[in-house]
């Protein structure tokens, strides 16, 4: 059934009032698909149809919404209803919701979370943005290597309904060190006799609470985990950081990399249309304004070159052709280099090699672009000298747009920058004004102007 006749059949089993088949209809829907089909339901619906849910499907719906319809959702909400959803979503979906609220709603969902999770959201609030410990979620199976294999079964059967996943369970000592982790599969596999420190696996990928989250991400792209363990200084298991987690870090930081490729100050969040036009404008208007003094220089060579140009008015139909081939050559070795950067392909160590591929790389485009250039002029002015000066320029232009492409990113990086700040946008106004410069010069020292 897709969204449309979802949204048909919840419309009429409401117009209708058959309660207990649109309680029913309900439940056969997955949490993931109700922003999209409340989005086109009456606000005045919506409260009553996230009421016919039940406890724990109320919860999975609440989490998947937006915050601004979360915000939304809890203004109507009683405070016992509001204690239901506290009750069952996960640790790190609290943290997250509480974060984004305004601090007169975040008082009313801690007034109405338990005093225990209320701790835990406290001492998870506690760690740096974008780290392992803002991820992570303290629920998740902690075993003993003196259990046995049927021990942990009946402990993970108790346990299993208030966990994020039970696919990695993680053995601890007494006082919470982490010495191995033991999956499912293998529990399942083993005799109900064996002991879990005969079958654990002591190789342990774990981060610590204060990682880098990008970093995160990186351990959960190399190894293919669904979970990975958090630790903090003394190696003590704190939380797990699952993979729907990790996802979402990995679409946060592509739309921020975008944002900044795109020279635009990267956003909250918010979706294109539900951000105004005044955050719009500001967000794109800093980056504009610096950019824009930039390319001025390109001007002010231009006119510093006046004469030559009154001289051989022909050489200005070249500046375009030459401006916009070297911002491209420059974008396109950007890109690769951020990209590079990004999927761990390329260290701030492998600079130089970069720089002599990218030398090489530029040559060979430069030279195939400056002789078809030449045929051209050849052909339609029959100049050789106007001819050789722009397929001259072309090689200089896009060797210095590429060598600049792929150095600037990795500098950032070493600065400890984003390197996505060095993109396109950058680059382009950088490369036009140096392809303006060279262009110039060649042509005053070719044509002695």
């Amino acid at each position: 059934m897709n969204q449309e006749q979802i949204i048909e059949k919840l419309s009429n089993l409401i117009e209708n009032k058959q309660i207990k088949d649109l309680r029913e209809f309900l439940q056969s829907i997955n949490s993931a698909d109700f922003p999209n089909i409340l989005e086109n339901v009456d606000e005045d619906k919506i409260i009553m149809i996230y009421r016919l849910l039940s406890k724990e499907k109320a919860a999975e719906v609440f989490v998947e919404l937006n915050h601004d319809d979360q915000e939304k959702l809890i203004n109507c909400l009683t405070d016992a209803e509001i204690k239901n959803v506290m009750n069952e979503i996960y640790m790190d979906d609290a943290v997250d919701l509480i974060e984004e609220m305004p601090s007169n709603v975040v008082k009313r969902i801690l007034t109405n979370t338990k005093p225990a999770n209320r701790k835990i959201i406290n001492e998870l609030l506690k760690y740096p943005d974008d780290t392992a410990g803002t991820l992570m979620t303290t629920e998740f199976i902690d075993l003993k290597e003196s259990m046995t294999v049927d021990d942990a079964f009946k402990y993970i059967k108790q346990r299993a309904l208030k966990k994020e996943t039970v696919y990695n369970c993680y053995v601890v000592t007494t006082d919470r060190k982490l010495l191995g982790i033991i999956d499912i599969k293998d529990l399942l596999i083993a005799d109900r006799n064996e002991l879990i420190r005969n079958i654990m696996d002591t190789n342990v990928v774990k981060v610590n609470t204060l990682e880098d989250q990008e970093e995160v991400t990186r351990i959960f792209d190399k190894y293919n985990y669904v979970a990975l363990p958090v630790v903090d200084q003394e190696n003590r298991l704190v939380g797990i950081i699952t993979i729907d987690d990790a996802i979402d870090v990995i679409q946060e930081e592509t739309l921020e990399d975008f944002e900044k490729m795109a020279a635009i100050t990267p956003d909250d969040g918010d979706s294109y249309l539900k951000t105004s036009v005044f955050k719009h404008a500001k967000n794109r208007i800093l980056w504009l304004l610096v950019l824009m003094v930039s390319a001025m220089f390109t001007g002010q060579i231009i006119e510093h070159f006046e004469s030559a140009i009154s001289t051989l008015p022909l050489l200005v139909a070249f500046i375009p052709m030459l401006m916009d081939t070297g911002g491209n050559c420059g974008s396109q070795t950007s890109t690769l280099i951020i990209r590079g950067l990004a999927m761990n392909e390329i260290s701030t160590k492998d600079i130089f090699r970069a720089i002599w591929k990218e030398l090489r790389v530029s040559l060979i485009v430069g030279i195939v672009l400056a002789i078809a250039n030449s045929i051209r002029i050849i052909l339609q002015y029959n100049d050789l000298k106007i001819a050789f000066v722009v397929g001259f320029t072309l090689i200089c232009t896009v060797t210095i747009a590429k060598l600049l492409g792929c150095i600037l990113p990795i500098i950032a990086k070493q600065l400890k920058l984003d390197p996505a700040i060095m993109a396109a946008p950058l680059i382009t106004t950088i490369v036009d004004t140096l392809s303006v410069l060279v262009f110039f010069n060649i042509s005053t020292f070719v044509f002695h102007l």
